[in-house]
């Protein structure tokens, strides 16, 4: 875990230090509203600095969008996720109008937050929601931006100045977290993490050693060929390992091609919390760039992670000790964020063969031995 950066902007910290007093004085502790407008697996990285921000508040309101509330709602530290559809977020495709606005301040009045922190990725801007947090009369925002914020935030951070571009995505998290005045406990780790109370289905309770393969993503350019996955489950299969293939209700045409004969198809069959269970029995976790990998990390199970570089490893590959990436870092889509790919025949992830997925098995579970002999006897 890299250090966390205290550093806000200096011209707006006075303003910021009056607001959080004049905020919190009924209590003592701020309410805060912690914002995450995007997908599932963004709402998980955003986890460790939801926790820093509970650690620090009276009472944590969770802000997603409509993708993202079922992983809010697994993350320890939150009183109350709520759900409202960006109409800036690519997924939500709404019109802005007078309608939205008064939709959000009577959320914002609701929840009576006396700040709010405003957590983005490196493409992204907070000031569309600054604007409309301060529209419903939040005394304090903090978030990061590259564009001046005038009055939108009382703290920023500023990428590739006092934010540095690389970081991993719950560090950088961590790192707007902090600098609004929120750390982590001095025995939190910083590691990604999900409750834990649902049992798996019936179906994987009595399996005892399997594999679970997660062959779906969000878009194509991030997506191991289906064969390749099916080829893979027969693999597992005739070296005498169970294999359970997990995917959206969407995707369940997917999951029975790759489960076909050979492994338990659970397809469209598992809530995110039943889900979580599942990845945390098993042996080895395969999947891509996908919000799986990040549960997957966040219930501490080793993965094969299947990573497309359409998008910088750096920061979004699975936030977890036990990895193994697999897939041409330094291909010719290299970060060009395509949905699908620009290169013929997806060389990054194609060239990647069913071997070199059991090979990287193997390695996990030498590292995994290993770890376990370094941890003394109790």
């Amino acid at each position: 875990m890299s250090g966390h950066a205290a550093l806000g902007d200096e011209h707006a910290a006075p303003a910021a230090a009056s607001r959080r007093v004049r905020g919190s004085a009924r209590g003592g502790r701020p309410r805060v509203l912690v914002a995450r407008l995007d997908s599932f697996g963004d709402v998980l990285v955003a986890g460790p600095a939801v926790r820093a921000v509970a650690a620090g508040a009276a009472h944590v309101t969770l802000l997603c969008g409509p993708q993202g509330a079922p992983a809010g709602r697994l993350l320890p530290g939150v009183d109350v996720v709520r759900t409202w559809a960006a109409p800036w977020v690519t997924e939500t495709a709404r019109p802005i109008d007078d309608a939205v606005v008064d939709e959000f301040r009577t959320l914002v009045a609701e929840e009576r937050p006396d700040e709010a922190v405003v957590l983005t990725s490196f493409h992204q801007s907070p000031l569309p929601l600054a604007l409309l947090l301060r529209l419903a009369g939040v005394p304090r925002v903090s978030g990061a931006s590259v564009d001046h914020p005038g009055s939108l935030l009382d703290v920023r951070l500023r990428p590739g100045e006092d934010l540095p571009e690389d970081l991993a995505e719950p560090e950088r998290a961590l790192r707007i977290a902090r600098a609004a005045g929120f750390a982590l406990p001095a025995d939190d780790a910083g590691r990604l993490a999900v409750r834990h109370d649902v049992d798996p289905p019936d179906s994987v309770a009595g399996l005892g050693r399997y594999v679970v393969v997660h062959p779906g993503a969000s878009v194509p350019a991030r997506a191991w060929p289906a064969e390749q996955h099916r080829e893979l489950v027969s693999a597992y299969a005739a070296a005498g390992i169970r294999v359970v293939v997990t995917g959206s209700p969407g995707e369940r045409d997917l999951t029975a091609l790759v489960a076909g004969d050979a492994g338990i198809d659970l397809g469209g069959a598992t809530s995110p919390a039943e889900l979580a269970a599942v990845l945390a029995g098993a042996e080895v976790v395969v999947v891509g760039n996908t919000g799986p990998a990040h549960l997957a990390a966040a219930v501490g199970v080793p993965i094969v992670s299947l990573f497309s570089p359409v998008v910088p490893a750096v920061k979004w590959a699975p936030y977890a000790p036990l990895v193994e990436l697999l897939g041409d870092q330094g291909a010719p889509c290299r970060l060009s964020r395509a949905r699908e790919c620009p290169v013929p025949g997806h060389p990054c992830l194609t060239r990647v063969s069913v071997q070199d997925v059991l090979d990287a098995h193997r390695r996990l579970l030498d590292r995994a031995s290993r770890i376990t002999d370094d941890v003394p006897a109790p």
